[in-house]
């Protein structure tokens, strides 16, 4: 079913398309009941027979209502007219990021309050069990009181312990046995036009190798975007998607791009967001959260003016640009502390009653402690605890109940 201007679709009329989506078309329309505009995502004709678009279709459904968020675009339900499923969404106003850094960069201040708030959005997907895996400035629109919302779950996927059955060893690479679930995976229609699922130039080296996408995943992408926000260029861009994914695993941005002005905190968290190693990169959004909401805290966003030579500069701005770096490290630091943290183990309290024989002498009472063996435990020495045992007999009695309790 081809949606046309003026056309009904169930309760809504179509006024026009907005435009097309690697999951769909996107019109504008009215919600006659409501009497309010709405965004419908319409899954072509083209690919109603393709099992996988309509899984991931589906999926983004329950995804976009498990969050609720004022920096996510918000679902208000799913259509199926004649055969045609829609998606009815928050109709979001206002120009996207790709738009927005189309012609030139954007402004310091700008940039860091743009970012706070996709950051926000990130955290709260991530708390639900949500990646979005494909994360990039046309995916974020800015509406004109500055209010940043994060669009197209489309490729977004919630994450949980049957996630790890969804894989299977292929050499040293773990390959999806879900397609519907996969970051790269190209549908029959798709393969016709060349297309991949997921923009190379935001995807994390290991979704670039086909490997499975997690939060570290979309930090990735979001230190591609806080990049190209400031610099107006793409942190990778290269003239085809091979090269470009080349970039991703093998090259460095160009990090002499950013602006002089930027804080040094700012420049180490972008260039962690960007390690290409998960396992050194920022573990948790959390942390660029903390990072950029402490920037404000402290007031150590650049001025919009440069100090004039030969002036002496302040106590404070001579003091905080180390402590927000010194932040940075520390929420860092924290965070894969965090995440590696060992649980202490309780004691373990075994007691247990030994029948003695009464001696002859009376009122016997023995003590013995003695260490207990150390544990093999590689980089550490010493003793892991005691055994303290006491035995108490007493005149007349036919045994003795001795308490034995062992710790460590």
């Amino acid at each position: 079913m081809s949606l046309v201007p003026g056309t009904r679709f169930g309760s809504y009329e179509v006024a026009s398309r907005i435009g097309v989506g690697g999951m769909g078309e996107v019109h504008r329309a009215r919600d006659i009941k409501l009497n309010r505009d709405v965004a419908l995502k319409v899954l072509p004709d083209s690919f109603v027979n393709d099992p996988d678009r309509l899984a991931r279709f589906q999926r983004e459904a329950q995804v976009l209502a498990s969050l609720n968020h004022p920096n996510i675009a918000a679902i208000y339900g799913v259509e199926d007219v004649g055969g045609t499923r829609a998606l009815v969404m928050e109709l979001v106003d206002g120009p996207t990021l790709a738009e927005r850094t189309a012609d030139a960069s954007i402004p310091v201040d700008e940039a860091i309050a743009i970012a706070t708030q996709i950051a926000e959005a990130l955290g709260a997907a991530h708390d639900q069990g949500v990646v979005h895996r494909d994360l990039k400035p046309a995916n974020i629109k800015v509406k004109p009181d500055g209010t940043v919302k994060v669009l197209d779950f489309g490729l977004a996927k919630a994450t949980g312990p049957a996630e790890a059955g969804n894989y299977m060893n292929h050499g040293s690479v773990l390959l999806q046995t879900d397609l519907s679930a996969s970051p790269t995976i190209t549908t029959p229609a798709m393969t016709q036009i060349g297309m991949l699922l997921g923009t190379a130039a935001y995807m994390s080296p290991e979704q670039a190798k086909g490997r499975p996408a997690d939060k570290r995943s979309d930090v990735w992408a979001f230190g591609c975007v806080f990049y190209e926000m400031l610099t107006g260029q793409r942190a990778f861009a290269e003239d085809d998607i091979s090269e470009t994914l080349a970039a991703v695993l093998k090259s460095e941005p160009d990090w002499t791009r950013l602006p002089s002005d930027l804080p040094h905190a700012i420049r180490t968290l972008i260039q962690r967001c960007l390690v290409k190693d998960r396992r050194q990169r920022v573990a948790d959004i959390s942390a660029a959260k903390f990072v950029l909401c402490e920037l404000g805290n402290l007031g150590a966003r650049p001025a919009t003016t440069k100090i004039a030579a030969g002036v002496p500069r302040s106590h404070w701005q001579r003091v905080l640009p180390p402590v927000a770096a010194a932040a940075v490290t520390a929420a860092i630091v924290g965070t894969a502390a965090w995440s590696r943290r060992s649980i202490p183990r309780a004691p373990i309290v075994a007691q247990f009653s030994v029948a003695l024989p009464v001696s002859e002498s009376a009122n016997c009472v023995a003590a013995v402690r003695r260490p207990l063996p150390a544990r093999r435990t590689p980089g550490r020495t010493g003793t892991a605890g005691t055994v303290s045992v006491r035995v108490s007999t007493s005149r007349g009695a036919a045994n003795a109940v001795p308490a034995m309790v062992y710790s460590r």
